[in-house]
C-alpha cells in the first residue's frame, strides 16, 4: 500500500506537467495562428514606423514566427534615409497566416510610386476576388494583357495562378506587378503612380527591356540582393512579362545589368541573364 501511495504521488505531478505542457503548446499555436507577416521595401532605405512605433529600416520582413505581428489594422510610416524626400504614410491590415506586402519607390514631389498586397480570408473557401485601387482613381486595369476596367474594380473568381498585373493612366508611369489569387482569400492591390517627368514624352515608345543598351546603364559593380518572399524562391524570366526560366534564391547576390519600373536584369551563376520584380529585391 504504501508503495502504491509512492506511485501515485510520482504519477501524478508527471500528469499535471504534461497536461500543462500540451494545453501551453496549444495554446502557443493558436496565438501564433492570429499573427501575419509584413514585408517592407524601399528605395532609398526607410525607417519604418506601426502606429508610430519604430520597428526597423527597410528592407524588412517581419516573416519569422517570432518576429510577426499581431492581426489587425495599422498606420505604417516610411521616412526616407535622404531628409529631402518626403515620408509615406498608409493604413495596412495585418491578416493571421498571410503575407502583407509593402513597396515604396521614393522621389521628389509626385513622382514617388509603390505598392501595399494584401490578403484577406473569405468565407467561401472556394471562391477568390481580386479588389485593385489606384491613385489617382480612373486609372485603366490590365490583366494578362487584358483591359478590364478602371480602378477602384472588384474581379470575381480570377483563376488561381500567376498574373501580371498593369495599372496605367495619362500622365502617369504604367506601374506592372505580378500577383498570385489564392482560392479562399481577397487579394487587395493598392497602387501609387508617378507622374510623368516629362509629359512631353511618349511611354509607349520607351525603349524595350530586351534592348538594354538604350537604356540607361547601370555601373559596372551594381549588383542586387535576393529578399525574403512568400514562396522561398523568386521567379527568373526571359523578359519583362515573359516566360519564366529558372528560380533564384533569396540572400544571393547578382550583378545589376539593367532595370526597368518593376523590374532587374540580372546576370546569373551561368553567364546568362533574366529579369525579375525588383519588389522582392535589394538594389546594392
Amino acid at each position: 500500500m504504501h508503495r502504491m501511495k509512492k506511485f501515485f504521488l510520482i504519477l501524478i505531478p508527471s500528469l499535471v506537467f504534461t497536461f500543462l505542457f500540451i494545453f501551453g503548446y496549444q495554446s502557443l499555436l493558436k496565438y501564433q495562428a492570429q499573427k501575419g507577416a509584413l514585408q517592407v521595401t524601399s528605395a532609398p532605405e526607410s525607417k519604418v514606423y506601426l502606429d508610430n512605433k519604430y520597428i526597423g529600416q527597410t528592407p524588412l520582413c517581419k516573416c519569422e514566427a517570432n518576429a510577426m505581428l499581431q492581426s489587425g489594422n495599422y498606420t505604417i510610416r516610411l521616412v526616407p534615409t535622404d531628409t529631402s524626400l518626403p515620408e509615406f504614410q498608409e493604413k495596412v491590415t495585418i491578416t493571421s497566416g498571410v503575407l502583407t506586402v509593402v513597396d515604396r519607390k521614393f522621389a521628389k514631389d509626385a513622382l514617388s510610386e509603390g505598392s501595399i498586397i494584401s490578403l484577406s480570408p473569405l468565407t467561401d473557401k472556394q471562391k477568390s476576388s481580386l479588389l485593385v485601387v489606384a491613385l489617382p482613381e480612373g486609372a485603366t486595369v490590365v490583366l494578362d494583357n487584358n483591359e478590364v476596367g478602371t480602378a477602384p474594380l472588384i474581379l470575381k473568381d480570377p483563376t488561381e495562378s500567376d498574373h501580371i498585373l498593369k495599372v496605367r493612366k495619362n500622365g502617369y508611369k504604367e506601374k506592372t506587378i505580378r500577383i498570385r489569387t489564392p482560392l479562399g482569400y481577397k487579394l487587395t492591390v493598392a497602387v501609387y503612380l508617378s507622374t510623368i517627368d516629362d509629359l512631353s514624352s511618349d511611354t509607349s515608345t520607351s525603349p524595350s527591356p530586351q534592348s538594354p543598351d538604350a537604356s540607361p546603364t547601370p555601373p559596372a559593380d551594381a549588383t542586387v540582393t535576393i529578399l525574403d518572399t512568400p514562396t522561398g524562391f523568386l521567379r527568373v524570366r526571359d523578359s519583362i512579362d515573359g516566360a519564366e526560366t529558372g528560380k533564384v534564391t533569396p540572400g544571393d547576390t547578382y550583378a545589376l545589368v539593367n532595370e526597368e519600373s518593376g523590374w532587374y536584369e540580372i546576370r546569373l551563376k551561368d553567364g546568362t541573364n533574366g529579369w525579375i520584380s525588383s519588389a522582392y529585391a535589394q538594389k546594392n
